[in-house]
């Protein structure tokens, strides 16, 4: 009579699934997207120093001033940002640097979909962000400067404050500069991540 016995086959113990080695060191080496945040950064740039522009620019406004010795007599006279030439160079420094950031947007979102010329656009990154950081500080300061003197006036030289006429023109002006002040953040912050991620590649 034939054996139903059937040879009994050893059942493997089921292994544990380790992680490779490989796999372990790519993910520790993965980088921080900084490439992601750097796109962010430089579109909020944009809309920093676009909506600074314009608001300086639409800063104008008309009041009935007193003639000096005749108060009874008023004559309308016009506050507006050409009228300041420290001023026209904040309208002309926040306008190229929107530009700037424009080009600069497209080369980052290159690095994004292309690494491959990565390293030479973060050495103009570096570079260009520092130039623009000093550009932003200057005019900020500049016109900064005029819109205290509207604002408080200097008695030594005998220089009127205008704010408590101009309320509209104070009002829009200290908004462009809170506006350009935030740009020149935005800047400090893109040459460091700049800076940095050249670093990591170099060091890589």
């Amino acid at each position: 009579m034939a054996s139903t016995d059937k040879t009994a086959v050893p059942l493997s113990s089921p292994k544990s699934e380790a992680t490779p080695p490989s796999a372990v060191a790519a993910a520790a080496k993965s980088p921080f997207n900084y490439s992601f945040v750097d796109v962010v950064l430089r579109v909020l740039l944009f809309a920093a120093t676009l909506t600074s522009v314009v608001v300086m620019a639409t800063s104008k406004e008309t009041e009935l001033v007193p003639v000096p010795g005749f108060p009874l007599i008023r004559i309308p006279l016009q506050a507006k940002f050409n009228q300041s030439p420290a001023l026209v160079y904040f309208i002309a420094a926040l306008s190229v640097t929107g530009f700037y950031s424009i080009i600069t947007t497209l080369a980052s979102l290159s690095i994004v979909l292309n690494p491959t010329y990565s390293k030479t656009f973060l050495l103009f990154f570096a570079f260009f962000d520092v130039v623009f950081v000093g550009i932003v500080a200057s005019a900020t300061g500049a016109a900064g400067a005029v819109g205290y003197i509207g604002l408080k006036g200097n008695t030594h030289v005998r220089w009127t404050k205008i704010c408590n006429v101009y309320d509209k023109f104070c009002r829009y002006t200290a908004s462009s500069l809170a506006l350009s002040l935030f740009a020149a953040i935005l800047l400090v912050l893109l040459s460091m991540i700049s800076t940095f991620t050249l670093y990591k590649k170099i060091r890589d």
